[in-house]
């Protein structure tokens, strides 16, 4: 048995904040990780995060506030929101983007308007991915002498006799997709347990128990790890939840391809700010490609069939974004006309070109009287080559959670606190409601995860 101040289940970027944290306290702390490598969902996401009053807003003269994000956050989550949650995560949004500067994460130099905010407030690392973030922080934690255990499995929260929280059930080494290992093992906790352990977007029979309607034919954006042991077994011993419902879909990816794969980096930077969604029945725009992602997703989803994502290469080129790997897949594909794009996926030639100029049009004028969608960032669709892609949406992230207060502290269903239990990131509910915005995912992890650390030091 091992024993050390805190446990922290889950090496996304919300456990390495939450470790970095406490060891900067002083604390001796351990990160438990089930699969062989640190980073879970962060790695495999593009690394953006939000905030209100960074540097490239003022570099570029956008004007932005916490409570902007605030209100655009609330909006997407349609009233489900704690906001006592929405308010520590915008309020602490900006110094959570300036730590990872600090830590060594070097962002683009551009700044992105993703589906619901109401002004580009998102910032990508020049790595376009999150792995950057994990390895920095990584090298951080180790180097101030934090211990990752990969392969380890957490079965099972313990308490002691007085209800409290104090340590964990592992198995170990754990292979994914195997059986566990037989060998168990204990680690008890002096201070309590952070679970960071994720959402459960790969979990898809955990999911149909909250959302039947889901199909086992839609994908997920999510490492395969994704599942909700650890969130079980908190909920087994009392904890509460809020939102299980509430699934998120992206609306930006492609049924040609496994996974989140390569093709969002087309649909997600260019296509949806500058471009159109076309469904293929009716040839015809049908939302607002800017739109939070729960209504573009379940606005295809009602279509019925993959619908087609266009930009022009004027589109691309302003973008910035490298397509090598979607086009070379064949996700992402170019035409030299809107004919032979019409051709290819069955469009009406003479309706796509009437739904072009008409877009065009509201470009030009900067108003889309049809939809609403803002098109600072658009430009006519025009210039050939085009680019198009087929999306059908897929399982992102689950905004249900563990219930948790302002200080990260976990609430049994009677409002009371489960001692000794603290959670960030996405394996807690109440932060997005009805769906999160782009790039606010990490923002809830480091600032949670930040939060989660004060808290466990301060009982």
């Amino acid at each position: 048995m091992k024993k050390v101040d805190v446990i922290i289940v889950g090496s996304g970027i919300a456990g390495l904040r939450a470790g970095i944290a406490c060891l900067e306290k002083g604390l001796d702390v351990v990160i438990l990780e089930k699969m062989n490598k640190p980073g879970g969902n962060t790695s495999l996401s593009d690394g953006g995060v939000a905030a209100p009053g960074a540097d490239l807003q003022m570099k570029r003269g956008i004007e932005d506030s916490v409570d902007r994000l605030k209100k655009d956050m609330l909006t997407a989550g349609k009233g489900l929101n704690d906001e006592a949650l929405v308010d520590v995560v915008a309020s602490n949004a900006l110094d959570a983007y300036e730590w990872t500067k600090a830590i060594g994460v070097a962002y683009m130099d551009r700044i992105d308007i993703f589906g619901g905010h109401s002004v580009p407030r998102c910032y990508t690392p020049e790595s376009l991915s999150g792995r950057t973030t994990i390895q920095k922080a990584s090298e951080r934690f180790t180097s101030l002498g934090g211990t990752i255990e990969t392969k380890t499995y957490v079965s099972e929260l313990l308490k002691n006799d007085k209800g409290r929280i104090n340590g964990v059930k592992t198995h170990h080494p754990y292979t994914f997709k195997k059986p566990l290992p037989e060998q168990t093992g204990f680690f008890k906790a002096k201070k309590g347990v952070i679970i960071t352990s994720g959402g459960f977007s790969a979990d898809m029979a955990f999911l149909k128990t909250y959302n039947p309607e889901l199909s086992d034919s839609i994908d997920t954006t999510n490492i395969r790890s994704a599942t909700a042991e650890v969130l079980k077994s908190a909920m087994s011993l009392g904890a509460d939840t809020r939102d299980m419902d509430q699934i998120s879909l992206a609306p930006w990816t492609s049924p040609d391809e496994n996974g989140f794969g390569d093709g969002p980096k087309f649909a997600d930077y260019i296509a949806l700010p500058r471009g159109i969604l076309v469904r293929p029945d009716k040839t015809s725009r049908f939302i607002n490609e800017l739109s939070d992602r729960n209504t573009i997703s379940h606005a295809i989803l009602s279509v019925g069939k993959p619908v087609v994502a266009i930009a022009d290469d004027g589109a691309v080129r302003n973008a910035s974004m490298d397509l090598d790997k979607a086009l070379k897949k064949g996700v992402v594909k170019t035409f030299e006309s809107l004919e032979t794009l019409s051709e290819h996926y069955g469009l009406n030639k003479t309706h796509l070109k009437d739904t072009v100029d008409t877009f065009n049009e509201s470009v030009k004028s900067k108003k889309d009287a049809t939809y609403g969608k803002p098109l600072e960032d658009a430009t006519p669709i025009n210039t050939p080559p085009y680019y198009a892609m087929r999306i059908w949406p897929k399982v992102h992230y689950t905004m249900g959670g563990l219930r948790i207060d302002s200080q990260a502290r976990v609430l049994k269903k009677d409002g009371s606190l489960m001692e000794g239990l603290f959670a960030a990131g996405e394996v807690t509910g109440g932060v997005h409601g009805a769906a999160r915005l782009g790039s606010l995912g990490l923002t809830d992890c480091l600032v949670m995860g930040k939060i989660a650390a004060n808290s466990i030091d301060e009982q």
